[in-house]
């Protein structure tokens, strides 16, 4: 099981926080290539950022955390992500859970689980399932005891964030009833098993997104959340957790995309030949390329433009005395458009390079595919069709999306 930390300093301003994001996210990025060549899994960066302070910037005030905004989370995410995609995606759900949980007020387990994250603990999550007819669908179940305490059965998948976590918030269902729970479990716990080397996928190899199997995993009463039944996508309480979900997605697209084109250019301003016609010293030098890397830096920026954007509609929507349907649905309207774009232009950012480095560029132990890999793989999470189609509904007729949690 992961130790907790100690001794980790509470990052009391957006200030402060940013500029340690950014010093961390250089020690992260020297290692990168070698962890990509080489298979290794992130672990020294995650205990490096547990003791930085950054996993306890979304800590309410009133269990002594500083409670920044939420774009500041974005933001960290964003400059993780240009250091090492995968350190970024491992970190997403220890934000949301982060902010799911402040719902509860002082009910356990947030008090709990919040003393350990200002301790440095990373929190991990096992939601989606193979084999069901939709992503959302759930065949995990938790079994009330006689005692009162719960037992957890299920297989989980694409549990990103469990490599490295002290606590894994799993999604199930309470057996008998129509009703969802979010449960917390520890690595260490008796029953809880992490196959999180099940991942085989050609890109974000780092995230370590395996399986966690939860065989008879018996569970403290208060560590259940019951959620009730599903909300109707009409009629639910308006909320901006799943335009801030997607929001953090966005910032490891955005932020690799950077990643992908600082370290073209530097390629290419160091390395690639000119081609002989264009009768240059360097390839930097030929207009071409100059002006195909001043189409990917616009696309980038308006990237970056459009998350930043959305990051702060969502700390309006929050600063207000209530979240109104209207600042949700602005919020959620516009991260659904960086999130969109953001599969199409970091794709072609990351692609693009290569058009301009040349074959040299492909030599594995520059592992510049890697941000392409990476990109093409964390970009397929959620359908840019689906967001699409809302912001057209609403340019055509008004229509507000629907209230779907994490899904918009």
């Amino acid at each position: 099981m992961p130790t907790t930390i100690t001794a980790v300093p509470v990052l009391r301003t957006v200030e402060d926080a940013l500029e340690v994001a950014n010093d961390v996210a250089s020690s992260v990025a020297e290692g990168a290539v070698r962890r990509e060549i080489d298979g290794e899994l992130p672990t020294d960066a995650l205990t490096q950022i547990g003791s930085s302070g950054l996993l306890g910037i979304l800590v309410p005030k009133a269990f002594g955390g500083p409670d920044l905004p939420r774009s500041t989370a974005v933001e960290v995410l964003r400059i993780l992500a240009r250091a090492d995609s995968a350190v970024g995606q491992l970190l997403l759900a220890h934000y949301v859970v982060s902010a799911a949980i402040r719902g509860l007020q002082y009910d356990e387990p947030a008090p709990r689980i919040y003393r350990d994250v200002l301790n440095g603990a990373q929190l991990g999550n096992a939601t989606v399932e193979r084999g069901t007819r939709t992503s959302v669908e759930r065949t995990t179940t938790v079994t009330r005891q006689s005692d009162g305490d719960w037992v957890l059965e299920g297989t989980k998948f694409y549990a990103t964030g469990s490599l490295g976590a002290t606590w894994i918030a799993v999604a199930a269902r309470i057996s008998g009833t129509d009703h969802g729970a979010t449960v917390f479990v520890r690595p260490g716990d008796p029953g809880v098993i992490l196959n999180l080397d099940h991942w085989s996928s050609f890109g974000q190899r780092g995230t370590a997104s395996g399986e966690v199997v939860l065989d008879e995993v018996h569970v403290a009463a208060d560590l259940v959340i019951d959620e009730g039944p599903d909300p109707d996508p009409l009629s639910a309480e308006p909320s901006v957790l799943g335009a801030f979900d997607q929001a953090l997605h966005t910032a490891i697209d955005v932020g690799t995309a950077r990643a992908a084109l600082e370290d073209g250019a530097d390629f290419v301003a160091s390395r690639t030949r000119p081609w002989f016609e264009a009768h240059v010293e360097r390839a930097a030098d030929e207009s071409h390329v100059i002006r195909r890397f001043g189409e990917l830096t616009a696309k980038l920026y308006a990237l970056e433009a459009l998350l930043a954007h959305g990051s702060r509609l969502v700390d309006g929507a929050l600063a207000a005395p209530e979240v109104t349907r209207d600042a949700a649905a602005a919020a959620s309207l516009q991260v659904a458009a960086a999130k969109a774009l953001a599969q199409e232009y970091a794709v072609e950012i990351a692609s693009g390079i290569f058009e301009l480095s040349g074959a040299s560029a492909t030599d594995a132990k520059y592992a510049l595919d890697r941000h392409w890999r990476n990109l093409r793989v964390h970009t397929l999470h959620d359908p840019a069709r689906w967001k699409y189609v809302h912001l057209g509904r609403h340019t055509l007729d008004g229509t507000l999306p629907p209230r779907l949690g994490l899904l918009l």
